[in-house]
Formats: structure tokens, C-alpha cells, sequence
């Protein structure tokens, strides 16, 4: 399982990537009409398995991402890699959003839509396939992508949890 992830842990906190995945006008109605307010859906990672993504709402758009931004900075997790891909398949779930995310070969590539390629560019992956099932709302693809990746482990965490060597899991 990926561990919650603080930036004070990071090395250098300044070479977080920032992507912004999508904006989006929201609107309340009062007695007096309408107010207008912008959502933004911000992913951060240091393209070394740590990403984070986050949620910010203001009056203009530069005050939502900047908000955005460090709500992803406090939400980091950790993810297992093998090399350029992920150690194995896995099914991401949030709501109704699913995304399946299966490991590749190198030089493959990130076969993925929007929201999804956002996460993995930010997470570091650059070779593996990817499905966006059910769902298509970006809030809920990147929890569920973010929630598939925090359940990849790789063999040493196997081995550690199941108390064997890694020669006896892998076979």
C-alpha cells in the first residue's frame, strides 16, 4: 500500500510538476442572482513515483489553482514503480469513475486520456496502458487513478508483509 507522503519528506519541493487537469465555472444562486466561482483540479509529482492531486475553488482562476496546488502539496502518496511501468495490473475505483492500468513494455509510451496522463506524467511513468471505464468526470478519474496507484506494491513489500524472501514470491 502507498503511505500518506509529507512534503517535508521530499528532497527538493520546488521540483514538484504542477499540471492543472480541468477548470471549471460553478455557480451559487442567491436572492440577488447568481455568484460565479472557479473549481480547479490540480495534479502534483515530482516524477519519481510522489503525486498528489487537489481541489481549489476562488473567484478567479489563477487564486483556484494556486489553491489547487496546496491542497495537492498536503495530499501526497507514494507509489511503487518498476522501472519506467508499474509492477503489475491494477483497477482504480472512486465513485463511479474506474480506470484500469496495465504495465508495458519500454518504449511503449502513456497510452491514456486526459485526466489520467496528468497523473501518470506527474507520478513518473512513461511506459504503460491505460482504460478509463464508466465514468468520464475528471474529479473522479483522478481519485480513482491516485487510488489505484496507492494499491501497487512490488515484490519487496510482498515479501516483507508475507515474511519470505523475493526469490520466493517471484517463483
Amino acid at each position: 500500500m502507498a503511505t500518506k507522503f509529507d512534503i517535508t519528506m521530499i528532497d527538493d519541493p520546488k521540483a514538484l510538476r504542477e499540471k492543472v487537469v480541468s477548470i471549471n465555472r460553478v455557480s451559487k444562486t442567491v436572492k440577488g442572482g447568481r455568484i460565479m466561482k472557479f473549481s480547479a483540479l490540480v495534479v502534483v509529482g515530482n516524477g519519481d513515483g510522489v503525486v498528489g492531486f487537489g481541489l481549489g475553488k476562488a473567484g478567479e482562476v489563477p487564486e483556484a489553482i494556486r489553491k489547487g496546488i496546496e491542497d495537492a502539496k498536503k495530499n501526497l502518496i507514494k507509489v511503487s514503480l518498476k522501472g519506467t511501468t508499474i509492477p503489475h495490473e491494477v483497477i482504480g475505483e472512486f465513485g463511479a469513475g474506474r480506470v484500469l492500468m496495465k504495465p508495458a513494455a519500454p518504449g511503449t509510451g502513456v497510452i491514456a486520456g486526459g485526466p489520467v496522463r496528468a497523473v501518470l506524467d506527474a507520478v513518473g511513468i512513461s511506459d504503460i496502458r491505460t482504460k478509463t471505464l464508466r465514468s468520464k468526470n475528471p474529479c473522479n478519474v483522478v481519485r480513482a487513478t491516485v487510488e489505484g496507484l496507492s494499491l501497487l506494491r512490488n515484490a519487496d513489500e510482498v515479501a516483507a508483509i508475507r515474511g519470505k524472501s523475493v526469490k520466493e514470491i517471484i517463483g
